[in-house]
């Protein structure tokens, strides 16, 4: 036997209870923008420029620009086309750009915790240390919007080992960290159950954009391609279709336009998916299908 998590069993997608979204729909559709802020002359954080000692100030500016720029043309661009965000927020962004935060809680947009700074990951600290970050990222967004978060999502998607027996003590309800499923899955952690929602690993502007190197064209190719495969696809079981972007990287002026390119694509049959966020599908899913037994236990 290999050494495994004991977060969650094995599940076939083609042997799962059957149900649908709101409105009968099929297919859920949701987009995850990275708010994020970076410590200046050190930290972890996407290199621009690798290989370059700190301080750097063209890495910085590179992701400084989607706080300054790119975050304010990406939420007018889903005020043209009517569609919710989930906002992964750092919460070091209230302190830094409160304006840019305020712009989206206008919006209505669901805020979902993202760590105080994307300069810093939970894997690595110690356990004590993580639940301090957790309680001080959870009392941040309470004070500022007037209620927890009900989802989590790891700074460089990079949780511990014990990050879901912290954020379930903690009283969330679902995380991010776990893009394993194109439907919700329950896991088990040592303070019960803690649901997992479907979040992209694929269509994501990091991986496609900065790390392979792919183009604006090609990511807007492959997130077209993904929502008439995954459409399709619904037929057989009811999805959930999640595109992650950054500010700073489809925030750049020529991205922002393959991203409209997306959007204008995926409106046209807006009557056959339902536009959500990702909490909005924890919720409904959860109402639907409560945990199983074997979540409420402890891992072993």
């Amino acid at each position: 036997m290999l050494p495994t998590h004991d977060r969650f069993r094995y599940s076939p997608i083609v042997d799962r209870p059957d149900f649908t979204w709101p409105g009968g729909r099929r297919l859920g559709v949701y987009v995850a923008l990275c708010v994020e802020h970076f410590a200046y002359g050190s930290g972890l954080g996407l290199a621009y420029s690798p290989g370059l000692s700190h301080p750097n100030s063209y890495n910085w500016g590179w992701r400084e620009y989607g706080n300054r720029v790119g975050g304010w043309r990406l939420a007018k661009l889903f005020d043209e086309f009517r569609l919710p965000l989930t906002v992964l927020l750092n919460t070091a962004c209230y302190h830094h750009c409160p304006q840019l935060v305020a712009a989206y809680r206008a919006r209505g947009d669901e805020i979902v915790a993202h760590g105080r700074t994307n300069s810093e990951h939970p894997n690595g600290m110690e356990p004590e240390t993580e639940r301090r970050m957790i309680a001080e990222v959870t009392q941040t967004i309470r004070r500022h919007e007037g209620g927890p978060p009900l989802g989590w999502m790891s700074p460089g998607a990079h949780p511990s080992a014990a990050t879901e027996d912290l954020l379930a003590e903690a009283g969330y309800r679902y995380t991010l960290d776990w893009p394993m499923d194109d439907q919700p899955v329950w896991m088990q952690t040592r303070h019960g159950p803690l649901l997992s929602v479907p979040y992209p690993h694929e269509v994501n502007d990091v991986p496609m954009i900065v790390l392979h190197d792919g183009t604006a064209r090609a990511f807007a190719d492959m997130a077209i391609d993904n929502f008439e495969e995954m459409l399709l696809q619904s037929k057989d079981q009811p999805l959930l279709y999640g595109i992650t972007i950054h500010t700073f990287i489809v925030g750049q002026p020529f991205r922002l336009r393959q991203l409209r390119r997306v959007l204008e694509h995926i409106n046209r049959v807006r009557d056959q998916v339902w536009f959500t966020t990702a909490g909005r599908a924890a919720q409904h899913y959860a109402a639907q299908f409560p945990p199983p037994a074997h979540a409420s236990q402890a891992p072993r």
